[in-house]
């Protein structure tokens, strides 16, 4: 019993060595493939690593190229893929409007890409001209130019393994891309909504009819605000036949199956892992899949270097200390900036509203200025202690400007409600607010009227209150709330055109009620941090959420 153990062990740990973090042995027509040298045998097999919201983690991409090799070293194929929204998500890439994730994808070996809704945060214009650069393929079904049935990118492709195997790709973007990305600029393509979803992505499967492997490469994700349209992963699977597996991102889950035994995987985001689909070569199937976690992995010296340098670049221009936190300001997205009234919300919106109302509003009264912002674009925390422009940059990477929309009291109470459909369930439209005194009753159901439509025309992903049922607003900066007064919104201009679930705010937009002042959102809250706070965030003002919101459940 000892010796058996002895060799399992040894096993195990010449496996490791190899190929870290692997949480199943490989196998070959069910038989454990046998370890002759310190590396397992993978002759034979096709493995296709993937990753999914890298969001300018740059530095991962050293990983993925190290972990290819070791698996080409071992004798497998190797296909390298991604699911979606790897151009956005802090300085590393948004500074070169998603350019220099293109440049580290390129050099850590990608072959395949689908689209993610960020990918369109630069405009439609942007993504095309970066995509020229990239050395591997971009595929999405469901996503066309205006007005056409014409897609912007080809739906599917095959790729044919050295070893003869072909592996079917189809890729999927959210139709939420459509109002979880500025509406106003990407004018120029429309999206797949509701069962049409099914019916192109039914129709990219069966295109791939030559392929041994039909794999979906999708940025849908089981949040539970895309539940109620069917635009999850696990929604998708249910309605197309014809799928082995699905290669999921955009919900920043990290899973190997799904929450009903779905085959999909997920690796988190910012490179949590890496994710391992190993396929039989012989028998065209696939017999494993798993997570390798990157804190396990060695890094490849070339792309390391080079991801370095880019960063350090940023860092030396941008992080370079202005302020400093008394508290740790809340990043998190559930719970979090997507679910409750969080302290960094607090501190964003009322930086909002300063850098509006300190010049004053000719339409209303002080005391009729408030601030709404999503939820969803508040992207990482402020930690204690010193606060570069880096970090206000990472948790406003959008390069969003902040704008004012005049609405009434009905208008407002409406885009509450509205964006707060499924709380206590995430939504990236949540509103973290200034000036408000709101309720949110979550015990009550959401009273879904009509679906709501784009700045273009086109539907979105949500749909209007038929009535307010949910949410009541007290008080307006400690004054009666009046749902005929207007009130001036201090909004961002995502928001101010339409995205997310502020479709009231498009209204205004459309009828002339509104202004963009140009005023960047990071540079509006390092002003106020500076100016106002004199440089240091307070604990006793922002240690905690400061009660505007109120959440019945």
């Amino acid at each position: 019993m000892k010796k058996m153990l002895t060799l399992l062990l040894s096993a195990i740990l010449l496996l490791t060595l190899a190929l870290p973090a692997m949480a199943t042995t490989p196998m070959i027509d069910g038989q454990i493939v046998t370890i002759k040298t310190e590396a397992p045998d993978l002759t034979g097999m096709t493995v296709i690593l993937h990753s999914n919201d890298v969001h300018g983690a740059l530095d991962g991409y050293a990983y993925m190229a190290a972990l290819k090799k070791q698996y080409e070293a071992a004798g497998a194929d190797v296909i390298v893929v991604d699911a979606g929204d790897f151009t956005q998500g802090n300085p590393y890439v948004s500074l070169s409007k998603g350019h220099s994730a293109i440049d580290l994808m390129n050099a850590a070996g990608y072959d395949l890409v689908t689209l993610g809704n960020h990918e369109f945060d630069f405009g439609y214009a942007q993504l095309m001209e970066n995509l020229k650069d990239a050395k591997f393929k971009a595929i999405c079904a469901n996503v066309y130019l205006k007005g056409t049935t014409d897609p912007i990118l080809d739906p599917s492709t095959i790729i044919e393994t050295k070893s003869g195997l072909k592996v079917g790709f189809f890729g999927m973007d959210t139709p939420e891309t459509a109002t979880k990305v500025n509406p106003a600029l990407i004018t120029e393509i429309d999206f797949s909504t509701f069962d049409q979803l099914y019916e192109v992505a039914q129709k990219a499967i069966d295109g791939l009819s030559d392929a041994d492997v039909v794999i979906g490469l999708c940025h849908l994700g089981i949040d539970a605000e895309a539940a109620v349209n069917g635009y999850r992963s696990t929604d998708l699977l249910a309605h197309v036949k014809g799928v082995d597996f699905v290669i999921d991102g955009h919900s920043h889950t990290t899973m190997t199956i799904g929450e009903n035994g779905e085959p999909i995987q997920s690796t988190g985001t910012q490179f949590k892992a890496i994710g391992a689909i190993v396929i039989d070569n012989k028998t065209k199937t696939i017999i494993d899949n798993y997570l390798h976690p990157v804190s396990y992995l060695s890094a490849d010296e070339e792309v390391a270097a080079m991801a370095a340098e880019i960063m350090g670049s940023v860092d030396e221009t941008y992080g370079a200390p202005f302020a400093t936190s008394e508290v740790l300001l809340n990043g998190d997205r559930d719970p979090g900036n997507r679910t409750e009234e969080t302290n960094l919300g607090d501190l964003v919106t009322d930086a909002m509203v300063w850098s509006v109302a300190r010049n004053g509003l000719e339409k209303v009264e002080p005391e009729n200025i408030v601030g709404v912002t999503n939820g969803g674009g508040i992207r990482a925390p402020i930690n204690i202690g010193d606060v570069s422009m880096k970090d206000i940059n990472t948790v406003l990477p959008f390069g969003n400007t902040v704008a004012v929309v005049y609405v009434t009291g009905e208008q407002l109470l409406e885009a509450l409600e509205a964006s707060t459909f499924c709380t206590p369930k995430a939504i990236g439209g949540y509103p973290q607010t200034s000036g408000i005194k709101w309720t949110i009753d979550t015990t009550k159901e959401y009273d879904k009227g009509d679906v709501y439509l784009t700045i273009s025309g086109g539907e979105s992903s949500y749909f209007a209150p038929a009535s307010i049922k949910r949410v009541t607003i007290e008080s307006i900066n400690d004054k009666p709330f009046d749902p005929k007064a207007t009130y001036a919104v201090v909004t961002n201009n995502f928001c101010a055109v339409g995205g997310d679930t502020y479709n009231v705010f498009k209204n205004a937009y459309l009828a002339g009620d509104t202004f963009d002042t140009g005023i960047p959102m990071d540079e509006a809250v390092m002003e106020y941090v500076t100016t106002v706070l004199n440089g240091v965030i307070p604990a006793a003002t922002y240690a905690e959420p400061q009660g505007r919101t109120t959440q019945i459940r």
